[in-house]
């Protein structure tokens, strides 16, 4: 694993995240009460899941960073959809500025017999889990965010790829 893979599996993450936030932002957005309801899998609810997997996302960045610091935005008052999505831009760019400073060696580095970039590939694949818990609360109540399938991502980054190459031939 090198660091081109893990920023393609942050990038990936940050895709499939956006359209959960969008699907619940969509036609004027979730009702509050459907958006902090509680109970719907396991303890958390639809803004509850998704303000967990900020949390712990941050909380991993910070922790592998050493800042120091342990957000826990799950001890915060609910945020609204849009207050939710300006945390995660946040984040991403906080993310984004962490991804630039890594290398090869770091990502090798170990931790308990733990290589750093499992542990990175780990925070992805919990973020797909709870897309998913989330994905289905919006599908039950006409909200689908679509098919958030990693080749999905792949194909349209490939697309994009395509038609930026047409574009610059064409020019």
């Amino acid at each position: 694993m090198n660091t081109a893979d893990i920023r393609y599996l942050f990038a990936f993450d940050r895709w499939a995240t956006a359209r959960i936030l969008e699907a619940a932002e969509r036609d004027g957005g979730v009702d509050a009460g459907t958006w902090s309801a509680t109970n719907a899998i396991d303890e958390r609810g639809l803004g509850g899941i998704l303000v967990h997997h900020l949390g712990a996302t941050q909380r991993w960045r910070t922790g592998l960073a050493e800042t120091g610091e342990t957000p826990r935005p799950e001890r915060e008052p609910l945020p609204s959809v849009a207050g939710l999505r300006a945390a995660w831009e946040a984040e991403w760019s906080a993310l984004e500025g962490w991804l630039d400073t890594l290398d090869d060696a770091w990502l090798a580095r170990t931790d308990e017999g733990v290589a750093f970039w499992q542990m990175l590939a780990h925070v992805v694949n919990h973020g797909t889990q709870h897309r998913s818990e989330v994905a289905a609360l919006l599908t039950a109540i006409g909200r689908s965010p679509g098919d958030l399938d990693m080749i999905d991502f792949a194909e349209g980054q490939a697309a994009h790829a395509a038609r930026a190459t047409e574009t610059k031939a064409g020019q």
